[in-house]
């Protein structure tokens, strides 16, 4: 059972940007230590638009509370493990500027340093990178207190940061131990903010949840716990010293203790699971028992209040464990046919084939794909062969979907569509509205095209249910479920 005690904390394996460090780009990328955001405003409303679409394609359903209100600055945190789609998601569940820092490659690799340099975020040169001689420790301090600096004052004057505590995208079930930094600058940024009478800041616990997080078109669910909020420093003088751009560490004990509390609040909006089996079995356990209510988990977000409910039922002892080892078998038959829960039903394995499905598929993808195949196809077939082949690590694949949605409206779009309407229509007064016309119906096109995915990916989901219900270990999943239900009676 889930004991809130983080992973191992291993350091991450380094990629190949990782180890190439820009010191020119560096030492001239924007930075602001008045409170100022050093984002290009511009660029920033711009990217937020590139980011939507991405969402929307990489997506199937996008679940997202409400933020809590808070006037103050708040530092938005969350579990890891999902690449660039985690602070995406972040940026994007909350409506004001954000102020984000990152490995110190993201800002001056081609393309994506661009970018992120105009967003205002900010380097890090991180102590493995340190170890390795990537940077050397002088150089490595300059550039990472000019971060907490920038990001301190951001966040005293109302900004909101978007930081991922444990400094790594990793793939375990549970978090892993966290760094200092946002705890640090956090405390930093109340101290500022009591200097100058402003609002103090808070840490935002958020929930990021993914039905499976590398996969394409998957599900996502963002939740929010409530701010945490955060005290300046006793010492008077704290806040004077770093209003004055002398970065003055904060009190230990009062860093460890923040550290400790936001870690207790995120761990309750992660899986916090001994491994990724026993977290498709809480699943599992969720849908049983809906199952058996005759309820049913119509949305994702229904079904990570009910696997946590599971997960906590059995940490008080009040589902027998031998359930959850019969549902731990049960989940990996399904999952290795590419199944979940959703997959059962009260009589057992639902193996009805939606072959109306697959026509509106079939329909919907060959109306689109002219347009579709030509504005986004060839985005789409690196984003997945570089995706399957980073090394990165798996959390990186759907980074790459993302990237390649967000680019293509900027770099790719616009030449293909003044192409297709000079051949369309000539030039001419019409040309430019016609280029406009053309980019709009790339984009309505494409979702067209993913609706038309979806269906297909249903169609063939109920063939996968329809395979496993008629073989031998579909015999042996239905009980498996039995057994499972009749522990559950028995417990109740």
């Amino acid at each position: 059972m889930p004991d809130n005690e983080p992973a191992p904390n291993i350091d991450p394996v380094l990629s190949s940007g990782a180890m190439k460090l820009r010191r020119k780009k560096l030492d001239n990328l924007p930075w602001d230590h008045s409170g100022r955001h050093p984002g290009n405003s511009f660029f920033w409303h711009l990217i937020i638009q590139m980011m939507n679409i991405a969402w929307r394609y990489i997506f199937r359903s996008r679940q997202v509370d409400a933020p809590p209100n808070y006037t103050g600055g708040r530092i938005f945190s969350s579990m890891h493990i999902n690449g660039l789609v985690d602070p995406m998601s972040l940026v994007l569940s909350q409506d004001r500027k954000v102020i984000s820092m990152g490995r110190h490659d993201l800002m001056t690799m081609p393309l994506i340093g661009w970018f992120s340099r105009r967003m205002g975020s900010q380097p890090v040169i991180r102590k493995p990178e340190i170890r390795l001689g990537v940077a050397d420790e002088e150089y490595a301090s300059r550039i990472n207190q000019r971060t907490l600096l920038t990001m301190t004052n951001c966040i005293a004057a109302g900004h909101n940061a978007v930081v991922m505590p444990e400094g790594k995208s990793h793939q375990d079930s549970r978090l892993h131990r966290f760094k200092t930094g946002p705890m640090r600058f956090g405390i930093n940024a109340a101290a500022i903010a009591d200097e100058k009478g402003q609002d103090t800041p808070a840490l935002q616990p958020v929930g990021l949840h993914y039905r499976r997080h590398y996969w394409f078109r998957t599900d996502l669910f963002v939740e929010f716990r409530e701010p945490i909020p955060i005290e300046p420093p006793s010492d008077p003088e704290h806040g004077l010293k770093l209003a004055n751009g002398e970065w003055t560490e904060p009190p230990h004990e009062q860093v460890n203790t923040l550290k400790d509390e936001l870690f207790r609040e995120l761990s309750i909006v992660t899986p916090n699971a001994p491994d990724w089996p026993t977290y498709r079995a809480w699943h599992l356990l969720a849908h049983i028992d809906a199952n058996q209510s005759g309820s049913s988990l119509d949305t994702f977000k229904d079904e990570v209040f009910a696997a946590r409910e599971v997960r906590n039922l059995l940490s008080n002892d009040e589902i027998p464990e031998e359930a959850l080892e019969l549902s731990m078998e049960a989940a990996e038959i399904l999952h290795s046919h590419d199944l979940d829960g959703r997959a059962i039903s009260d009589s057992g394995v639902s193996a009805t084939s939606q072959w109306g499905r697959l026509l509106g598929s079939l329909f919907l993808m060959l109306v689109a794909a002219p347009l579709t195949v030509v504005s986004t196809g060839a985005q789409a077939i690196i984003a997945w062969y570089l995706g399957d082949r980073t090394d990165e690590g798996v959390d990186a694949r759907t980074t790459y979907h993302m990237l390649a949605a967000m680019f293509s409206p900027v770099l790719f779009w616009p030449p293909i569509a003044a192409i297709v309407t000079y051949y369309a229509i000539g030039q001419g007064p019409l040309l430019a509205p016609g280029i406009l016309l053309m980019i709009i119906a790339f984009h309505l096109s494409n979702l067209t095209f993913l609706l038309g995915y979806d269906l297909w990916a249903d169609f063939a989901n109920s063939r996968r249910r329809t395979r496993l219900f008629s073989s031998s270990e579909g015999a042996k999943l239905e009980g498996l479920l039995s057994e499972t239900k009749s522990i559950l009676n028995l417990s109740k």
